[in-house]
């Protein structure tokens, strides 16, 4: 992949040990490599993740 897949601009390789990845200046794209598989399941709402947040960090 030589070119953006969202704005076309040329994309820069970048590396930090073992690992690669691109992205684009231009726009921010960025192709990280991950190893995971999703677990599906229903999501979580942004106000229900919120809330879980405010609770733990707020010692409820």
């Amino acid at each position: 992949m030589n070119d953006c897949p969202r704005c076309q601009a040329p994309l820069e390789r970048l590396t930090m040990g073992e690992v690669t990845t691109i992205s684009c200046t231009r726009c921010g794209f960025a192709d990280v490599p991950v190893d995971h598989e999703s677990q599906g399941g229903e999501g979580e709402s942004w106000q229900d993740a919120f809330n879980r947040f405010y609770n733990h960090y707020s010692g409820h």
